[in-house]
């Protein structure tokens, strides 16, 4: 399913794109320690450890280890007119990049890289609206604007001008970015509303959940009870989250009410864990930003839907001695964080993942350079991607398990 997507990263084709383009915008490229590079990856791989997913996070990370010592990251740095001119070196296949840049979110939909006959190579991507607000000005345009990064847009006649550089948007001073000596980046940034890739995918499934659910309400009122076409579908898994996720937490009394979002939150998981499934698909639910609000939304319904019994436990408990109530009370306090937090974490945490090492596996083509990896790592790749269809579902029931049974907490007495 990534075959597609990596043809961009091909070490020789990019090699000449790499250097014309950075010869554009005046940059010279400064080799940079390779512990840098490490440190960096080990702090986002610690995002990807939790209980329900350590065995994916072990294998992930070994593979991007693996990887790391083969070829150090370049810094980009800012050529000044009294520093010498530093010719770049070929850039090996940087896995690490690779996979981070695929899992990241973008401005643009990219589909594949196009080569020209002059040996030129262009973006094929669907531009997506760029939404900027700075000091009371709010600049709307198309993300092709930026030309794939070689060119900077220019609004309020000149007194605002926008450059995109690993796709972040910054101010621009006369079409460059100043740089620190250790290659930070210095621009000021403007407040950023765009549609994003992920943004656009979010849209995306929430028609198509509008549609199923549209659908499947005016079949019943059209043709009865007997589930038939797109009911046949829908039915046993509206069902199964009523029959065995709201009733056996909320019970009878309460299930009802919360159903709408249980629905919801099973089917909005589940469908973009499947869409990140997808070739050049958007990778939204393993967005720590998405995952966040879904638990914001549990946290909110839980505490807001509290009955006094469920705060009396929380605040003051019952039955321990007086000594031991105020040790509970601030252990309770923590758990209503802990809650949504894990909710939060292992969503992201397993989506990602999963990602990671379907990309790893494919990389290790690249890394070592020879046919005889591919047979290994496409079977690794094959299993993966059909042990992802049963993660994409098992998340969207853990998630929507797990609210459920802390909303029952909350209402039952």
């Amino acid at each position: 399913m990534y075959f597609f997507s990596f043809t961009e990263y091909h070490p020789i084709k990019k090699y000449s794109t790499f250097k014309r383009r950075f010869r554009a915008e005046n940059y010279v490229v400064v080799p940079d320690s390779p512990n840098r590079w490490s440190l960096s990856n080990y702090a986002k791989l610690e995002y990807y450890f939790d209980d329900m997913g350590l065995l994916k996070s072990l294998v992930a990370t070994c593979l991007l280890l693996a990887a790391n010592p083969i070829f150090a990251q370049d810094t980009i740095t800012n050529q000044t007119d009294t520093a010498a001119a530093i010719a770049p070196s070929e850039k090996g296949f940087d896995a690490g990049e690779v996979i981070m840049h695929h899992i990241k979110d973008s401005h643009s939909w990219h589909f594949y890289d196009r080569s020209a006959p002059d040996g030129s190579e262009s973006a094929v991507a669907i531009p997506l609206p760029i939404i900027l607000y700075s000091d009371g000005h709010l600049d709307v345009f198309m993300s092709s604007a930026f030309d794939e990064g070689k060119k900077t847009v220019v609004r309020g006649g000149g007194s605002r001008e926008y450059i995109l550089h690993h796709d972040k948007i910054y101010f621009a001073e006369n079409g460059q970015l100043r740089h620190d000596e250790h290659g930070a980046i210095l621009n000021a940034a403007p407040l950023d509303l765009s549609i994003t890739k992920n943004v656009a995918s979010m849209m995306l499934s929430a028609i198509l959940l509008l549609w199923i659910f549209i659908a499947t309400a005016r079949g019943y009122k059209k043709y009865g009870e007997v589930p038939t076409g797109l009911r046949g579908f829908t039915e046993p898994l509206i069902l199964f989250v009523k029959d065995e996720i709201a009733v056996p937490n909320l019970g009878e009394a309460h299930y009802r009410k919360y159903l709408p979002y249980l629905l919801t939150l099973f089917f909005f998981i589940w469908i973009n864990n499947m869409l990140g499934l997808l070739p050049m698909g958007a990778n939204l639910t393993g967005n720590i930003a998405v995952t966040m609000l879904l638990a914001l939304f549990t946290f909110i319904i839980t505490n807001v839907s509290g009955s006094k019994h469920y705060w009396k436990e929380i605040v003051w408990m019952p039955g321990p001695p007086v000594l031991v109530k105020p040790i509970m009370t601030v252990i309770e306090l923590i758990g209503l964080f802990t809650k949504p937090f894990s909710l939060m974490i292992r969503l992201f945490a397993n989506i990602t993942a999963g990602h990671i090492i379907v990309l790893s596996f494919i990389s290790l083509i690249f890394i070592f350079k020879s046919v005889l990896i591919s047979p290994v790592s496409i079977v690794f790749v094959l299993f993966m991607d059909v042990l992802e269809l049963l993660v994409a579902a098992l998340q969207a029931y853990i998630f929507t398990m797990l609210t459920a049974m802390y909303i029952g907490m909350a209402v039952k007495h």
